[in-house]
């Protein structure tokens, strides 16, 4: 064992111990206040692996112990499907955290427990990971860790987002592309992430002149990947699972393909799996908003009459929770409760918290300018012709927070003070809008979490392996079934 493990392990005296079934939290006060902080520190920027992997599995262990257990939202979203929930009472909100992750989530918790809300999804995108070096074992601990620091006793909902195929690299070679998608979805999962958005939306061909045929290919790799999630899925869970028909960024859906694409997947799936439990569609967003010359976002207009009538057509003829809207966090604040009205299952919050980063005060001005000058030498080749400045940086500054990542979390304490202050008035103000307040009751009425203990790693003396390595199988089988 390494110094640095041993001293994790040091930390824990007096406050909790590792025990043969997983961890057992005898101060959870001290836990929480005295421990959590560095644990979470180290599950992200420890020295080496093993005592990445040590931190990360004492959070998730503790997690288990704590009542804060990562969980599949799927039961509610089925009971939603079946009009136990009225569909228009709340939005469930999806939040892409790609900087200061820790400090971000702790607000989103801390919004959520003054409201008695519970449906709150935290996720991460495949193209995320990349540019702001967060992979699923990595982001499921620091989502964990603020939801312990928070006191929240409720389950938490960890997503993949937009596990999406590259058109260009399916077109030549599948069966590659297809691989990567499978390795990523079983790093997701065995990191603990219980809730997974395929995204083959970006394979549909519009060039077949049938809808069907042009949802053809998307449907078979949203079968071939339920199949794969059910597979690998822990023992008492139904992973929630979201499927696409519509690109974000392109032409609004119809009713004519959703049902083409539910209908395909759903006689190429075959009875006995069980199925998605929602679909996004595009409704005239983008992902990040669309920057003008002067930095600005450009306003849209959503479709609502499209996601109320294609989310009715998902619950009343498919039994799901309904549509999922991306691409929303830079609408003007006036029109989130419109989701809700129009019954919108879910939806998916990213840049608007970036740019609350940026713009909104707190972050040091020398440290914008760095990150700044680091987009135009690093990330130059991504400028178009006839961008402005303001058009460039707006669009590619999210590439900086991977490089800034350490930087990002050590702002000095007003610093973060400020942003964190910034961002706990945003969560709430959207909270409020999308309906959510007061849904712990339906999450404690549909959601049953499960017991996932995970192998106890090499550098405490187990013989498990790291949860970040794809494919590994980190599940402990504790013969509970639980």
């Amino acid at each position: 064992m390494s110094t640095a493990t041993a001293d994790l392990r040091a930390r824990l005296a007096g406050v909790a111990t590792i025990t043969g079934s997983g961890l057992d939290v005898t101060d959870e006060r001290r836990f929480r206040d005295e421990v959590l902080d560095g644990l979470v520190f180290e599950a992200v920027f420890g020295n080496d692996a093993s005592v990445r992997d040590a931190a990360r599995w004492i959070i998730w262990s503790a997690s288990q112990a704590l009542g804060c257990r990562s969980a599949s939202i799927h039961e509610l979203y089925r009971a939603r499907g079946r009009g136990e929930i009225d569909a228009t009472r709340f939005t469930v909100p999806a939040i892409n955290v790609r900087a200061v992750t820790y400090l971000t989530a702790r607000q989103a918790f801390a919004a959520a427990l003054e409201r008695d809300a519970a449906t709150i999804i935290f996720e991460i995108a495949k193209s995320e990971m990349a540019y702001t070096d967060q992979r699923p074992a990595e982001y499921a601990a620091v989502v964990l860790a603020a939801a312990m620091r928070e006191g929240w006793r409720t389950p938490v909902f960890l997503q993949g987002d937009h596990f999406q195929f590259n058109a260009t690299k399916w077109a030549s070679d599948p069966r590659a592309e297809l691989g990567g998608i499978r390795d990523l979805t079983r790093e997701a999962i065995g990191a603990g992430f219980l809730n997974v958005d395929i995204d083959s939306s970006t394979l549909v061909d519009l060039s077949h002149p049938t809808v069907e045929q042009q949802q053809r290919v998307n449907a078979e790799n949203t079968a071939e990947l339920t199949r794969l999630i059910r597979d690998l899925q822990p023992d008492g869970v139904t992973i929630s699972i979201g499927g696409e028909i519509g690109e974000v960024g392109k032409t609004n859906s119809t009713e004519a393909e959703l049902r083409a694409y539910l209908d395909g997947y759903l006689a190429l799936l075959g009875p006995g799996t069980e199925p998605i439990s929602k679909v996004s569609i595009q409704t005239g967003t983008s992902h990040g908003g669309v920057p003008m010359p002067d930095g600005s976002v450009a306003q849209v207009s959503i479709d609502f009459d499209t996601l109320g009538r294609l989310s009715t057509v998902a619950r009343e003829q498919y039994g799901m929770a309904g549509c999922v809207q991306h691409g929303a966090s830079t609408l003007p604040e006036e029109a989130f409760h419109h989701f809700p009205e129009h019954g919108a299952a879910e939806i998916h919050l990213a840049t608007g918290f970036q740019n609350i980063l940026y713009d909104e005060g707190g972050l040091p001005d020398d440290l914008r300018a760095e990150m700044m000058d680091w987009c135009r030498t690093n990330v130059a080749d991504e400028r178009k012709e006839g961008e402005t400045e303001e058009q460039f940086l707006y669009k590619t500054r999210k590439k900086a927070i991977g490089p800034f990542k350490r930087r990002l979390w050590t702002l000095p304490e007003a610093a973060a003070d400020q942003i964190a202050a910034n961002l706990r008035a945003k969560f709430g103000l959207l909270f409020d809008e999308l309906g959510i307040a007061g849904t712990r009751d339906e999450v404690e009425r549909f959601i049953t979490p499960v017991a996932v203990p995970l192998l106890l790693p090499e550098a405490l003396g187990g013989s498990g392996a790291a949860a970040a390595s794809a494919g590994a199988s980190v599940f402990e089988d504790d013969g509970s079934g639980e």
